[in-house]
């Protein structure tokens, strides 16, 4: 009998995927994008993740199930080509994130490197070995990833809340440092809005407490609690977050060290000191997001092609754990090496925006039998799928690469569902 969870372990799991890597990874990004502004872009992105946690919250409710998103599509598409694609995306998606985490880790490792002196050392070599060393990990042990996650979020938590304070405490010392925070340094709301969308990849690790739902403990009284408290801290915790670097920085300082901006925020404050406690912050934070991603995709792989959406092959185990851990590891290997941060970001932000429409959709249609609000709904789908072509549009300019690769990913997945189908219902003929 699986040991039930309480609201406290369920928030963590919300929080603990959402402040994985991707702060660390996507706030300069964020800055560049939205300058002043990226506090209100934090918001737009938090807002949307918030009125989407409430189909989540509703759909686990009623179909509680170890495969969360997976499950919620088949509810509604069954097991067709639609499904089997939007299920492919998220999977996909894992993927994305996982080289999101390792861009970030390749990036934060580099810097501290550096204080040593080895400045020409290699980002991608970093990146390519945490992932194979948190695959290695997965398919040893995956209580041992269960307790470097648990341990990893009450340590980021600390360091990024004694960050905020210290933050606060400096725009004491020096008031002149909030200019930049004043609406006339902020960019145009569209790009705003953009900037925010492109950092949306922090934001969706909520949906994974739509995978312990069903070992929690009074769900009809906890569910919505465990998804907008773990929502709701994260929104609070990035306005804040960005809030300080903006003021603890001149944006060509942010715009020159984009990739590992937090730990940059902390030299004013703190110095050489402050630049390392937060590196080895994001050092830990974003092994242990790659550790729990990898297995988290695995899964997913796994459950997808148990419901005959992918060849029977990926149900095939290694070492007793889902091939899926190393095909995910593989790829997100090679798309770490391939592309840039921004890219990346987009792809997964592009990504997680299409499958939250479909749930919120989801939650639309079914809401007599959620009992839930459909207005609610019905403008959370929407605004994903603004939110989604507002990224295609905005990014198209300026990254294009990042639009052909988000694009790509999403043909991909449909375009391998339906040969996939195809196949199999040939060869049952």
């Amino acid at each position: 009998m699986n040991k039930k969870i309480g609201l406290r372990e369920a928030i963590s799991i919300g929080i603990g995927g959402m402040v994985g890597g991707g702060i660390f990874a996507v706030l300069g990004l964020a800055v560049s994008l939205a300058k002043g502004g990226t506090p209100v872009a934090f918001l737009f992105a938090g807002l949307i993740a918030l009125l989407t946690a409430y189909s989540y919250a509703k759909l686990s409710k009623k179909f509680p199930s170890n495969g969360g998103t997976v499950k919620f599509v088949h509810q509604q598409f069954g097991n067709g080509v639609f499904a089997g694609g939007i299920n492919n995306l998220l999977w996909i998606s894992y993927i994305v994130m996982l080289a999101l985490y390792a861009t970030a880790f390749g990036s934060y490792g580099a810097e501290l490197l550096a204080i040593t002196g080895k400045k020409t050392f290699d980002a991608h070599l970093l990146q390519t070995g945490i992932i194979v060393m948190a695959l290695l990990i997965n398919y040893l042990s995956i209580k041992l990833v269960s307790g470097i996650e648990s341990v990893s979020v009450i340590i980021k938590l600390l360091i990024l809340t004694a960050f905020i304070g210290i933050g606060f405490y400096g725009f004491t010392v020096h008031p002149e440092n909030l200019e930049q925070l004043a609406p006339k340094n902020w960019e145009d709301p569209l790009l705003m809005l953009s900037g925010g969308m492109v950092i949306f990849v922090a934001y969706e690790g909520f949906e994974l407490i739509a995978n312990s739902i069903s070992d929690l403990k009074n769900p009809k009284k906890n569910t919505e609690k465990a998804y907008f408290g773990a929502v709701g801290f994260v929104i609070v915790l990035y306005i804040l977050i960005a809030f300080v670097t903006v003021g603890a920085l001149p944006f060509k300082e942010i715009a020159s060290a984009k990739d590992y901006v937090l730990a940059k925020a902390a030299e004013p404050s703190l110095g050489n000191m402050g630049f390392t406690i937060i590196t080895i912050t994001a050092l830990i934070s974003t092994f242990s997001a790659i550790n729990a991603t990898i297995l988290g995709s695995g899964r997913v792989n796994y459950d997808i092609a148990e419901d005959q959406e992918l060849p029977q092959y990926f149900c095939h185990k290694l070492w007793g754990k889902p091939i899926g851990f190393l095909i995910t590891a593989i790829l997100s290997i090679i798309l770490v090496n391939l592309f840039d941060l921004e890219s990346i970001s987009t792809a997964g932000s592009a990504g997680f925006l299409l499958i939250f429409c479909v749930v919120n959709y989801i939650g639309y249609k079914k809401h007599e039998e959620l009992k839930s609000k459909k207005s609610i709904h019905l403008v959370a789908s929407v605004l994903c799928l603004i939110a989604f072509f507002t990224l295609i549009i905005q990014q198209f300019s300026q990254n294009t690469i990042g639009v052909f690769v988000a694009i790509g990913i999403i043909i991909f997945c449909f375009a391998l569902e339906f040969i996939y189908k195809k196949t199999a219902t040939n060869t049952n003929v």
